[in-house]
């Protein structure tokens, strides 16, 4: 059959093609009326083609919205449509002759709901991996702390946990700077956590880990075929996974200056490109970045952009070294202790005197994580509640006295004669002598014998009240 030179399927082919494909038919007129069903839409509704042609389609197909995408002409794609028990998909079409809307016709997938048993089987389980990877994703990319995570008295460090704290309403970009172990990576989370963006992902990036040449495909990901070894589809870089929240740039004095360029134009265009593309594309993300390096000697000796200095110094946190807040060592110890103890499952550790001493007494040159490192090395080794001096590490026990020998010396009272007392009180004997010379120094003023000690005078007063002091 030809109509016009143009090849016409024969009736009955057309049937049997509409009878074969998974989606059933339906056809209603403009007032909704029923005009064809194919037999297997019969079949899964249980009815015969006479049992639903002429009959207004409301009256065959539970919740059916045909007649109405019949009157009014608008499609409705992709929609669920309970029928029988069974979640179905439908399709309604408009018909449309000679530009006069004349009916409907709608299509649904799934014949029957063993169908829809079958499809849901296999399909099941690549859901539940893509919410797998999807809850991966969102636990990897969240920020884990708050600024109330963030213990200190110390009035440099309160200043900038509240200059941090209200930079984090902004969008500007923040530059954190403090030496290594002082918690910049903490203060960048509650920054992200505190912020409009706290719902977005929250990216970090460790410029120093990753080698030179992979670091330029890690920010700005990759088209497929870019090089040798590019994954197939491509890559999303950080800034692209990081779209519309934080990228926290870990050590970013560390970045080569070829790629602090390529950062410039993220921060001033709102653009990046990826490597082997063709056109650049948009990102908003909020920059924050935190080195321990001195970034205005590195911009004068050439290391590092100016233009990129002043575009992320937009607000600068300056984080103390825990040597200069030591009013906040004990407090941190224990936070810290409590953390410990849910990972090593235990309950109610705490700090002899003279472990409490030595650890106030220490430099700290690694600052807050050298500390968490020494009190998990202490708990690897504790058998009961209290750490003591036997349970920290070698240089700790053996360092001097930072005071400058404000401690009596123990060998001079330790010899053969005398009985060695337990290490207990004898280091309780060491901290009541430093109180007291410190006291005498101090001519009695309390709050200066407590900073010339380098304690907190809460601190101080709880000592002398537990060695008896006036």
């Amino acid at each position: 059959m030809k109509a016009q030179g143009i090849d016409i399927l024969p009736v009955e082919w057309i049937k049997e093609v509409i009878n074969n494909v998974a989606e059933r038919l339906v056809v209603v007129d403009r007032n909704g009326i029923i005009r064809y069903m194919d037999s297997a839409y019969c079949d899964f509704l249980d009815i015969t083609p006479m049992d639903a042609i002429g009959k207004h389609v409301d009256q065959v197909i539970e919740n059916t919205r045909m007649h109405i995408v019949a009157n009014t002409g608008i499609p409705e794609l992709s929609s669920v449509q309970p029928i029988k028990g069974s979640e179905m998909v439908a399709n309604r079409y408009p018909l449309y002759v000679n530009n006069e809307l004349v009916g409907a016709a709608g299509t649904v997938i799934f014949r029957n709901p063993q169908e829809w048993l079958d499809y849901s089987g296999r399909i099941q389980p690549l859901l539940e991996e893509l919410q797998y990877y999807k809850r991966k994703f969102e636990k990897e990319h969240k920020s884990k702390y708050r600024f109330s995570d963030l213990v200190g008295s110390n009035p440099r460090f309160m200043e900038a946990k509240q200059l941090a704290e209200r930079g984090s309403y902004s969008q500007s970009s923040i530059l954190i700077i403090g030496e290594s172990g002082t918690g910049k990576e903490l203060f960048a989370h509650s920054i992200h956590q505190n912020s409009t963006r706290s719902h977005y992902p929250f990216i970090r990036v460790n410029c120093a880990s990753i080698p030179e040449n992979l670091l330029e495909s890690e920010l700005f990901g990759y088209e497929e075929g870019a090089f040798t070894g590019a994954k197939r589809g491509g890559k999303k870089g950080k800034f692209e996974l990081g779209h519309m929240g934080t990228v926290f740039l870990d050590e970013i004095g560390d970045m080569p200056l070829l790629m602090q360029s390529k950062l410039l134009r993220v921060l001033q265009e709102k653009e990046i490109e990826r490597i082997g593309g063709q056109s650049p594309k948009s990102v908003d993300v909020r920059i924050i970045a935190a080195t321990h390096r001195n970034l205005e000697e590195m911009v004068m000796e050439g290391k590092f952009r100016q233009d990129l200095y002043y575009r992320l110094n937009v607000l600068k946190v300056e984080i103390p070294a825990l040597r200069d807040r030591r009013e906040d060592l004990l407090p941190i110890a224990y936070l810290l202790l409590k953390k410990l103890e849910k990972k090593f499952n235990r309950q109610g550790i705490y700090l002899s005197n003279a472990v409490e001493l030595t650890l106030e007494s220490h430099s700290w040159p690694g600052n807050i994580r050298e500390l968490e490192n020494v009190l998990e090395r202490a708990i690897n080794v504790l058998d009961g509640r209290e750490i003591t001096m036997e349970h920290l590490p070698l240089y700790l026990r053996d360092q001097e006295d930072s005071a400058g020998g404000s401690f009596p010396s123990l060998s001079a009272k330790t010899n053969q004669e005398e009985p060695i007392q337990p290490l207990k009180d004898t280091m309780a004997a060491v901290e009541k002598a430093a109180l007291e010379r410190a006291i005498n120094l101090a001519e009695g003023n309390k709050q200066k014998a407590a900073k010339m000690l380098g304690i907190s005078k809460t601190s101080f007063y709880d000592k002398c009240k537990l060695h008896n002091l006036p």
